[in-house]
């Protein structure tokens, strides 16, 4: 017999009773939710399908007055965050919360749907509100690179990880390789690197 997952008696679809009065640019803005997490509406959490971890800031969790004593270390391994830098939402909420309520995104409607006691529960934002998350984004990432921020913080992480850059899979060339004219008609001698075994053609 199968073991069912929590949740997974609830079907979660979206039709046109979900649909905004006028979707803007379609997939371009974040979804950004305003969940009751214990006492405390959070505002601003990004459902962000990409990110393999949970995210809550510091700053959140002293404003919930969660006691830092109660936090303890997590043994599973992640990458891709730099620590020190100034946080747009109070949490951000990967897979690992996308599997845990079965939750289902909608990136055009901004919609999130999740089983619930009582039946499905949806929760969603409004464009404007995801464009200022955007733009609050947008302006915090011009103030860390104009500042040279980012860069400091590359620098710690190099030094304190020097197998950090091997790590990335940053692309370098492979040998064996050739550039070879994509398109001999434009102007700019637009190139493609490919495999010496390749033919040109």
């Amino acid at each position: 017999m199968p073991a069912f997952l929590r949740w997974s008696e609830s079907a979660i679809t979206f039709d046109r009773t979900d649909h905004p009065d006028a979707v803007p640019r379609p997939g371009r803005y974040p979804l950004v939710v305003d969940p009751i997490v214990g006492p405390k509406r959070l505002t601003k959490v990004l459902m962000d399908g990409g990110s393999g971890l949970n995210i809550m800031y510091a700053k959140t969790l002293d404003e919930m007055d969660v006691d830092r004593t109660n936090l303890r270390p997590v043994r599973a391994p992640f990458h891709g965050v730099v620590p020190g830098f100034p946080g747009t939402f109070h949490a951000i909420l990967g897979r690992p919360c996308y599997a845990k309520f079965m939750a289902v995104p909608n990136y055009t409607y901004l919609k999130l749907k999740l089983s619930g006691p009582h039946g499905v529960i949806t929760v969603g934002t409004s464009f404007q509100r995801a464009y200022e998350c955007e733009v609050e984004c947008r302006g915090h990432a011009t103030a860390i690179v104009a500042s040279g921020e980012l860069a400091a913080l590359r620098e710690k992480v190099t030094k304190e990880a020097p197998d950090a850059e091997k790590a990335t899979g940053s692309f370098k060339s492979a040998e064996g390789s050739k550039e070879v004219i994509v398109d001999p008609s434009s102007p700019e001698g637009k190139m493609v690197r490919i495999g010496t075994t390749l033919s040109s053609e």
